[in-house]
């Protein structure tokens, strides 16, 4: 096992930060990578067949999934088995180096292992120990196993998502796994600004289903207030009547949200209805909710006697906030995401890889975003900066087979698990 090149560039505001990341999948990553994005120096510890998705297909890149490399960028990849006690051992003394550590085990797992919140706190009493899980560490549901659908649909989201008449389906993007993983950032955060204020360490306890039901906002008060139950939401607002989705003469999609009066005289004007603004049943936005079904009739055909790309000029024209309603590709192509640096280019592996870029924009931040690490690329160098380890030290466990990957076959490329060198920095697209 030999050394690799010097770890991610110290840079953002996080530069001066270690955070242990004992995250698999696609919550706990997410919230580790954004950690990552603003510099921290994120130590991803795997065990020896490394994380369970970089082996999901379809596509692959060097071996590793593209589902794997769009949550594990700016980390470096080590190889523990924490299943021996040299391994444990080892990570411990990583944890030493270390301002936070994330994890998404089942509650209970690490202090099966013994590596528990309180004896990593006990061994460092400033560290932030932040645990992602599906239920939280406590309550009945505390031990069931949680997947992103699994909230959606505990949480009443699922309940609001769907056509009108129709039947409840999945938001498409995976909120619950990802809402969560932002929660655990900003938490973990939170904890390191008390701890550098302070000295005090945090537990954090993060819960997929806590928060789904977050973000139920107003749609939770408008019951909790009002005892209204709401249903599927379909292509509109239950507020707005005019905060809603059209379909046009070309068969496009367009979204329009006229949520003003300002907006709500421009529609009109856009789609040649202004004999409504005269119309008592349309005055005001409550008039207009009450008469949901009315106003549609006249609205609808309307904006399907009208090519997509002409009414959207009309009603920019107008002023009303409005959008064609994207395809994937037609929104990674968009000029504007183009211009934010909202995808990157990378390479790996001599393959170049286009990614989502860093929504988070702050000065001095990160410009040289890496590729996601090979499996245990990083284990030798990191035991040795951050554990002290020697490489006599690192030659031992790997022998134990308590460090180092298993010699796994790659997916979609060469044989790479035993692979140490950096990936190239990231270009911007």
């Amino acid at each position: 096992m030999s050394e690799t090149s010097p770890p991610v560039a110290a840079t953002g505001p996080l530069h001066n930060t270690v955070v242990i990341d004992l995250t698999q999948h696609l919550a706990g990553p997410f919230a580790t990578q954004i950690l990552g994005d603003l510099g921290a120096r994120v130590i991803k510890i795997e065990p020896p067949d490394g994380d369970s998705t970089r082996t999901i297909g379809p596509h692959f890149v060097d071996g590793d999934s593209a589902y794997y490399l769009s949550v594990n960028r700016n980390k470096e990849s080590v190889c523990i088995n924490l299943k021996t006690d040299a391994g444990r051992a080892a990570l411990l003394r990583l944890v030493r180096a270390a301002d936070a550590v994330v994890e998404n085990f089942r509650p209970g797992t690490m202090e099966k292992l013994g590596i528990g919140a309180d004896v990593l706190r006990e061994l460092k009493p400033e560290l932030v120990v932040c645990s992602l899980t599906g239920f939280g560490l406590d309550g009945p549901y505390r031990d069931r196993p949680a997947f992103d659908m699994i909230v959606q649909a505990l949480s009443g989201g699922m309940s609001l998502t769907g056509d009108i008449g129709g039947r409840p389906v999945r938001s498409g993007l995976p909120i619950g796994d990802l809402c969560a993983g932002m929660n655990a950032a900003i938490a973990t955060l939170a904890g390191l600004v008390r701890a550098s204020q302070d000295g005090v360490g945090s537990r954090v306890d993060v819960a997929m289903l806590d928060t789904q039901i977050s973000l139920l906002s107003y749609v939770a008060s408008y019951y909790l207030t009002g005892g209204e139950v709401p249903g599927l939401q379909g292509r509109q607002h239950m507020s707005i009547p005019t905060y809603r989705a059209f379909t046009c003469a070309d068969g496009r999609d367009i979204a329009v949200t006229a949520n003003t009066p300002k907006m709500w005289i421009g529609l009109c004007r856009a789609l040649g209805t202004t004999d409504l603004l005269g119309d008592p049943r349309f005055t005001t936005n409550e008039d207009r909710r009450r008469h949901r079904d009315e106003l549609a009739a006249v609205l609808d055909p309307a904006a399907l006697a009208m090519d997509s790309a002409h009414l959207l000029t009309r009603l920019g024209e107008e002023g009303v906030a409005s959008a064609p309603i994207n395809t994937v590709d037609a929104a990674l192509a968009d000029p504007h995401v183009r211009h934010r640096d909202m995808v990157v280019e990378q390479e790996r592996g001599g393959e170049a890889v286009f990614a989502v870029g860093d929504p988070l924009k702050i000065s001095d931040g990160r410009t040289d975003h890496r590729v996601a690490p090979r499996l245990g690329q990083d284990t030798e160098a990191v035991l040795r900066s951050l554990g002290g380890f020697t490489p006599a030290d690192v030659a031992e466990l790997a022998a134990a087979g308590a460090v180092g990957p298993s010699r796994i076959p790659r997916l979609g490329g060469r044989d790479t698990s035993q692979d140490t060198e950096h990936a190239p920095p990231a270009r911007s697209a």
